[in-house]
């Protein structure tokens, strides 16, 4: 398998091709920004050769030079699921680690892990008992 593209913003890998109107309402989600003004900047990387894999194989994807701290992942639950909880692996840290982030809060991570402002644990430790961040 082939490693990921280079991206200038954070990756956002498709794993889930099962419904491309969710797909479609999921990047005009993340492409609104929020009340302050905020929003996730992201590449999007769809290849049907990368549908639903599972968290190791994403991981094997991502090339030893990424310079992202993370990669967000459009799977089946996210494309499912009302709310749009994203995963998000950490890749500088503790590489392989995940949470899940609603889609109106995926610019809070991305921004603040982008320049550093703040640590994947922040997130981490704001995430409910189901491990998904819905804000601080």
């Amino acid at each position: 398998m082939t490693t990921l593209p280079k991206t200038v913003s954070t990756p956002l890998l498709r794993t889930d091709f099962s419904d491309e109107t969710a797909w479609e309402a999921l990047l005009a989600a993340i492409a609104t920004p929020n009340e302050d003004g905020f929003m996730a900047y992201v590449d999007s990387v769809e290849d049907p050769a990368h549908r639903d894999l599972t968290l190791e194989q994403v991981l094997a994807l991502v090339p030893a030079e990424c310079e992202h701290p993370i990669l967000i992942v459009a799977d089946h639950v996210a494309l499912t699921s009302p709310e749009m909880p994203l995963l998000v692996i950490d890749l500088w840290d503790e590489r392989g680690r995940v949470l899940r982030v609603v889609v109106e809060e995926l610019s809070s991570i991305e921004n603040n892990l982008s320049i550093s402002n703040m640590d994947f644990d922040d997130f981490t430790a704001a995430a409910d008992e189901h491990g998904v961040f819905r804000g601080f």
